[in-house]
């Protein structure tokens, strides 16, 4: 063990960053421990034998080098599960996740999803008129939740008096994708019922789809094959798991961070106001300040040395996704929310709120879709914005988000 490893480990406020890292009373704004662990080491000791990545260098580097394999992080963050989460391949490596990423793939194409861009601007005027006709709302509840539901599920095929079945059942899985160690007994028992339930719901619109085939993305994934090999069942509904809650739930935090960083920072509203064309670019720079997903993990399968450690085949590492976003050494003004930093003709090093390598994001165009359709609605048609009250955020770790964000707007 090297001697800045030993201080890292008996150093008592990393040791407190840590822990106030995942703490749920830190969830309206964790940067802080952040800042700490990154000063500390890019390396820090985390729970179960693992090491946090806190610095983008070191987090980038593992993302995107193959050896790094995501398959175990089921067993890591819920080796004592009584249910097991059904699995896709985004918890898979090659060949397995080539050939079903490459089967999904044909399925949520770039087509489809640019096809989708009249009908998420007819959804957000609807509800933006909604909203400044009441002036005083949740904005969770008047815009972040019921867009991006509304948009995967018109996608999978889900019937509409489904759609909030589909939201209770998608937050209970949500909350589920925190470490165990995490949960209480009744998040526990909640994340269980809630995957019997996704199970049971999305089993019976697969069987449907086999039967009478309709023109959405159930029905092609039912169909979809590669020389003969089409998706299991198990397969199929990983994926579609996924799908729900990735194309869900990640795309509410990242509305509702997106609307609380211009509220909070009214000179990037203003910008955004004179300058619309900036609501395209603006969603990388929302991904990075105030990522959805804040960790993910690796473990090697070969011996590898990164920034001078050298990582054992089967040693993990949770990657600080939105503390790598915050790192000072690749983004000037790291805590700043610029709105143009990734505008055109601007150089800005690379957010890693989507992933890299084999396990970016699959349903990344169809967030930023959605987010910039949002951003141009308010900078045209909103004049002010202000909070009623501070925000309420939901303990959730990996997939960080508010439970309740009180705003007033004003039409233009």
């Amino acid at each position: 063990m090297s001697s800045d490893q030993s201080a890292v480990e008996e150093s008592t406020p990393v040791q407190l960053a840590v822990v106030e890292s995942v703490a749920a009373h830190m969830r309206h704004n964790p940067y802080g421990s952040y800042d700490v662990l990154r000063a500390a080491a890019p390396f820090v000791p985390g729970p179960h034998d693992t090491h946090l990545v806190t610095r983008h260098h070191e987090a980038q580097a593992i993302m995107q080098d193959p050896r790094w394999s995501h398959a175990e992080e089921p067993e890591l963050l819920h080796g004592d599960s009584e249910v097991e989460l059904p699995g896709s391949f985004l918890w898979m490596e090659p060949p397995e996740h080539t050939r079903l990423r490459g089967l999904v793939s044909k399925a949520f194409t770039a087509r489809t999803v640019s096809g989708m861009r009249e009908r998420a601007e007819r959804l957000v005027e609807d509800l933006m008129a909604k909203m400044l006709a009441e002036r005083d709302v949740d904005l969770l509840e008047a815009l972040a939740y019921p867009l991006p539901l509304t948009m995967v599920c018109e996608l999978l095929g889900v019937p509409p008096e489904a759609h909030e079945h589909v939201r209770e059942i998608s937050a209970g899985i949500a909350r589920g994708l925190d470490p165990d160690v995490l949960l209480s007994k009744q998040e526990l028992d909640a994340r269980t019922a809630a995957v019997h339930a996704f199970l049971e719901f999305f089993g019976d619109l697969v069987e449907q789809r086999r039967r009478t085939p309709r023109a959405d993305l159930i029905t092609a994934l039912v169909q979809a094959d590669d020389a003969g090999a089409r998706l299991t069942r198990t397969e199929l509904l990983g994926t579609l798991l996924i799908l729900v809650v990735a194309g869900h739930e990640t795309t509410v935090n990242l509305i509702g961070n997106g609307v609380l960083a211009l509220i909070r920072n009214p000179e990037q509203f203003e910008r955004l106001r004179g300058y619309p064309e900036l609501s395209e670019p603006a969603v990388d720079e929302v991904l990075r300040y105030d990522a959805p997903v804040h960790l993910t993990t690796r473990t090697a399968h070969d011996e590898i040395t990164v920034s001078g450690r050298t990582f054992a085949p089967g040693e993990a590492v949770i990657v600080l996704l939105a503390s790598a976003n915050r790192d000072p050494a690749a983004f000037p003004r790291a805590d700043e929310f610029d709105i143009a930093r990734y505008a055109r003709g601007r150089k800005a090093e690379r957010h890693l709120s989507f992933g890299l390598g084999l396990h970016y994001c699959l349903g990344a165009p169809l967030a930023r879709l959605e987010m910039s359709v949002v951003l141009r609605a308010i900078a045209d048609r909103v004049a002010s914005m202000s909070l009623l009250e501070e925000p309420l955020y939901r303990p959730n770790v990996v997939v960080r988000g508010m439970s309740q964000l009180r705003v007033r707007m004003e039409a233009r």
